[in-house]
């Protein structure tokens, strides 16, 4: 148990500083709005990137699908041609499992992220595994994703460990209400995943600019590899991220969404994937609760019509923006309770 968190929590504290528990969460906004008929629409990643494109979100280049063991061969012989590398996925992964990056070639052989080279064999392997399912939820028969490799800006070079570093955003009816960067350690073995070990640092919705983390549910400031802080980092193109995050909405009919995007060098924010269920420890990275948030959203709606997502995006870096007096200091870390009602 960390320091600085009681051991035991008053449900009154909890609610004061808007503290979204498990309970609450599944309760009053997964439940609530988001209906089972659209989680497709989030769960398969080959379905949201089609979803994106069709409505103009930028998104990783798709450069192929592989959904039958026989495709793996044809497959595999066009993967030279991208010469700056390439990402194989499962379409119905989750926490990262089953996706492989590579960096470039060496010779006639594929380099993985951290150098290491590989036999084309292996290729077939892993996409053959894809499809029989061992990455899935449920292991269930899969699709192999080819995508575009995200060269990320080199802001993060020093606080990341080797993999990409990602931003996810909670989408509440349209409006983000928060947001915090994940970055990769050497304990996550490069993925951005905070059950893992990854760091998360929460975002000023109104700067675009890091206020300082967690790990393992400790508050921190430096990334544990680099020792380099991790605070008052500025998110490149922060207000096209902020109306991709919105326009999420209406490309999910989903009223409770976490949108995870990352940050290409050359195209800028790119939608990487939507997640149904996102996790509550993105409260701790900003030092807040959820619910006095989506409190305002709710206050908000009632005297507006529909807004476009540009609106949304420009209303919630408005009202959620911190003072200019607490930037970029890390926020206390509110007091959290495993599962409150």
């Amino acid at each position: 148990m960390p320091a600085w968190l009681p051991r035991f929590v008053r449900p009154r504290l909890l609610k004061e500083q808007g503290i979204v528990g498990m309970n609450a969460r599944n309760a009053r906004y997964i439940a609530a709005w988001n209906a089972r008929r659209f989680y497709p629409r989030v769960d398969d990643k080959l379905q949201t990137k089609q979803l994106a494109l069709d409505a103009g979100l930028a998104v990783p280049e798709l450069y192929g699908v592989v959904r039958t063991h026989r495709q793996i061969r044809d497959v595999r012989t066009q993967l030279p041609t991208y010469t700056d590398g390439f990402v194989i996925k499962p379409a119905h992964g989750a926490a990262g499992d089953g996706i492989l990056v590579i960096e470039g070639w060496r010779g006639d052989r594929p380099r993985r992220a951290g150098g290491r080279a590989m036999e084309l064999s292996e290729l077939d392997d892993h996409m053959s595994n894809i499809l029989s399912g061992m990455y899935s939820l449920g292991g269930r028969p899969d699709v192999a994703m080819i995508e575009q490799r995200v060269r990320f800006s080199s802001i993060f070079d020093s606080v990341s460990y080797r993999g990409v570093p990602d931003i996810r955003t909670v989408v509440y009816r349209g409006y983000p209400v928060m947001a915090m960067m994940r970055l990769p350690t050497q304990d996550s073995d490069g993925k951005a995943n905070l059950h893992q070990g990854a760091v998360g640092t929460g975002i000023d919705l109104g700067s675009g600019r890091t206020i300082g983390g967690v790990r393992y549910n400790k508050p921190c400031r430096e990334h544990p590899d680099s020792e380099q802080s991790i605070v008052g980092l500025q998110i490149p193109g922060w207000e096209q991220l902020m109306e991709l995050a919105a326009g999420c909405y209406e490309l999910s009919q989903m009223g409770y969404l976490g949108v995870d995007v990352v940050i290409d060098a050359d195209r800028g924010p790119l939608i990487l994937e939507l997640n149904a269920r996102p996790g509550l420890a993105i409260q701790i990275a900003n030092g807040e609760g959820l619910d006095h948030r989506i409190t305002a959203v709710e206050a908000h709606m009632v005297a507006r019509e529909t807004e476009m997502p540009a609106e949304r995006a420009r209303w919630a870096a408005e009202v959620f923006a911190r003072p200019e007096n607490t930037q970029p200091d890390e926020p206390e870390a509110p007091a959290t309770a495993t599962n409150p009602a």
